[in-house]
């Protein structure tokens, strides 16, 4: 009942409304590790009572709440303070709470769309003792204060979309406050450690953000335009900081009034992002040497082939320039893209039309279909099964379709099948051609071709293979060559 309900609440807001709770949630966690305290937001049920939309845990400090919130629902008698924040007021005080067994202390925050209270935020922690909070818990909540008046008056979350950068950087990383200048009147002991190393030397209290070296740009935008900026600076020393700069803005006047800077040293990161692209680069450079080195290997077979009169040596010669050339391609996908995995599906077409300009003629006319998708694989399975795939094609084109198979000059039809989950792939070949021989065994087989596929499936990749009817028109049975290769079996086999 409370999942429905709290579905049944969110289809009653407007995409304005939705638009601006999805942007309050992405930013809410600064708050969390600010204010010390769980946030939890509150919309009005479908029914009576309240309904949780979310829940946000601090990271600065122990959460009250060990169960997940959302989906729950609260009755206003449960909830007054809740209740009377959604006339349009901020409200603060303690509740007895039943679930912990202890006094809650409860801002209540209207969260506004416009001028019209769409839900309310509520920062809910355990009454504690009398105590003096230090300077950086002070700091923290002031700033937490005015982020909530910028909240009940509808100035935060900023009206555009925020996207974080990676490693966006969190409370806990580092803080700097400055004043309406952009001179610090506050930092945090790690945003003062993560300054000290990218070569900022002495007290920071007083000099600009911008004398810093955060950015004349980026203080700017947020100083002169209200608007959030994520960066990244590479600061003289070589330390890489990220940065995410919050204005905060006086609801009275809408004048920017001081600034949050959130800092964090994401230098070990982006050295090891570069180290990681540059081996990527290697890893490809390698790829694409390997795939010439295998053209020139085919081209010299040709060359070879040219050379020989025996019919069966030609075969030969021309059947191993296909299976080099399947490898090829393999090594050609790889080269253009970073990772060790391909989609199956970006060999297999170049592969088929390998088969088609190679083998299928006017005298033996056939038409490829594909169907369905092989997902991604380790590079290993794929080299094998593009082996595989060539040999079943290149025995279709060759032995399913002769003069006497196809009536009335038909066109031959083969149908390539692929399915895949976590598990495994699935693979059929299917044609309409003349069938198998009869008493045919693949165990038996002195076709080189299909000791390759049987080899290959069964003991590199770990699979099972079948060879049956299919059932063709016209009287010919046709061949169906199903495979099941076991994803997880099939990437170890090529780690050895």
């Amino acid at each position: 009942m409370a999942l429905n309900d709290l579905v049944a609440a969110e289809e009653l807001l407007r995409h304005r409304d939705r638009t601006q709770l999805r942007r309050l949630t992405a930013a809410w966690g600064i708050l969390a590790d600010l204010s010390f305290g769980d946030l939890v937001l509150y919309l009005r049920a479908a029914t009576d009572g309240l309904v949780i939309a979310d829940h946000v845990r601090p990271a600065t400090s122990q959460t009250i709440y060990r169960d997940d919130l959302v989906g729950e629902v609260r009755t206003e008698d449960q909830r007054p303070l809740i209740t009377e924040a959604f006339s349009g007021a901020r409200v603060a005080g303690e509740v007895d709470s039943v679930w912990l067994g202890e006094r809650v202390a409860v801002d209540a925050i209207p969260v506004r769309s416009g001028t019209e209270v769409i839900a309310v935020l509520a920062r809910e922690g355990v009454v504690s003792g009398p105590r003096e909070a230090g300077q950086l818990e002070a700091t923290y909540q002031r700033v937490f204060e005015r982020f909530a008046d910028m909240l009940a008056a509808g100035r935060f979350p900023y009206d555009i979309d925020d996207a974080p950068l990676p490693d966006a950087p969190r409370v806990g990383d580092g803080v700097l406050v400055a004043d309406r200048t952009g001179a610090v009147e506050f930092s945090s002991p790690n945003g003062t450690s993560a300054l000290t190393r990218s070569g900022v030397v002495g007290s920071l209290t007083g000099r600009t953000l911008a004398d810093l070296g955060l950015g004349h740009g980026l203080v700017a935008g947020v100083m002169f335009g209200a608007r959030p900026e994520s960066h990244e600076v590479e600061m003289p020393t070589g330390v890489v900081l990220s940065l995410h700069l919050l204005p905060l803005i006086d609801p009275s006047t809408d004048v920017v009034e001081g600034v949050l800077a959130l800092c964090r040293d994401v230098t070990d990161l982006r050295r090891r992002d570069r180290l990681l692209l540059s081996k990527d680069a290697t890893i490809r450079e390698i790829h694409h040497r390997v795939k010439n080195n295998l053209q020139t290997i085919s081209s010299l077979l040709r060359l070879q082939g040219r050379r020989l009169s025996e019919p069966s040596a030609k075969v030969a010669i021309e059947e191993s320039v296909r299976r080099i050339r399947s490898i090829a391609l393999v090594h050609e996908i790889l080269s253009r893209e970073a990772g060790d995995d391909v989609r199956f599906s970006d060999v297999l077409r170049p592969l088929v039309r390998m088969v088609e300009e190679g083998l299928v003629s006017p005298e033996r006319p056939v038409r490829f279909e594909i169907a369905g998708d092989g997902g991604s694989m380790a590079s290993p399975t794929a080299t094998a099964l593009a082996v595989v795939l060539t040999e079943l094609l290149q025995n279709v084109v060759e032995h399913a379709y002769g003069p006497d198979d196809q009536p009335g000059g038909s066109v031959g039809r083969v149908r390539v099948e692929l399915e895949h989950d976590d598990r495994e792939v699935r693979l059929a070949v299917i044609d309409d051609g003349a069938g198998l021989p009869e008493g045919f065994d693949p165990a038996v087989a002195s076709s080189l071709g299909l000791s390759i596929v049987t080899s290959l499936v069964t003991t590199e990749l770990g699979g099972t293979i079948s060879f049956g009817s299919a059932g063709g028109p016209s009287g010919q049975p046709g061949t169906a060559v199903q495979m099941r290769i076991p994803l997880a079996s099939a990437h170890s086999s090529g780690e050895g």
